[in-house]
């Protein structure tokens, strides 16, 4: 009985917690930004986007790297697996994995939303279509929806995080 009466004691100062924490943040975290800031940030993380499907596609997947934040705290999932724990993880797979696997990539988007979080933070989803040619010659299509945050470091924008899902049935070997 004790034990049961600790339990939900504990659970309730936890939820308590929880509510006044989440309170707190919210207020101390609004950001107004102007409709010049808005526009400013939706206008740059459009550039980055697209700076990112040109690159790729024009040299390959090394060139993901320079879109990471180099920082622990990047991570990236696929299909709601965790697939890069930081981007240290991102950076050995793509260099020692996917650049002798996958020789060619076209990725174009579509449908792209940004959502300005601050003046350096925004939120961004898009449709996308890739290409991958395999270092046996086989194409690879796929089309998917990809989300992240990107995070403007002072020089450039850079994806803190990232998530992407394929549809299922859209894995086309040629």
């Amino acid at each position: 009985m004790k034990k049961q009466n600790a339990k939900r004691g504990f659970n309730y100062w936890c939820m308590l917690f929880l509510a006044i924490s989440l309170m707190v943040s919210c207020h101390r975290n609004h950001t107004h930004l102007s409709d010049a800031q808005n526009t400013l940030v939706k206008d740059s993380v459009s550039r980055m986007a697209a700076n990112i499907a040109a690159d790729v596609s024009k040299n390959g997947p090394r060139a993901w790297l320079n879109y990471f934040e180099n920082s622990p705290d990047f991570f990236m999932a696929n299909e709601g697996q965790l697939v890069f724990k930081d981007y240290e993880s991102s950076k050995a797979f793509i260099l020692n994995t996917v650049v002798k696997n996958i020789i060619q990539i076209k990725l174009s988007w579509s449908s792209i939303r940004i959502d300005p979080l601050t003046a350096r933070l925004a939120s961004i989803g898009a449709d996308f279509h890739e290409d991958q040619v395999t270092s046996s010659g086989k194409t690879l299509s796929y089309d998917g929806y990809f989300t992240g945050i990107a995070r403007f470091d002072g020089h450039h924008w850079k994806l803190r995080n990232a998530h992407w899902s394929i549809k299922a049935s859209d894995a086309v070997k040629h």
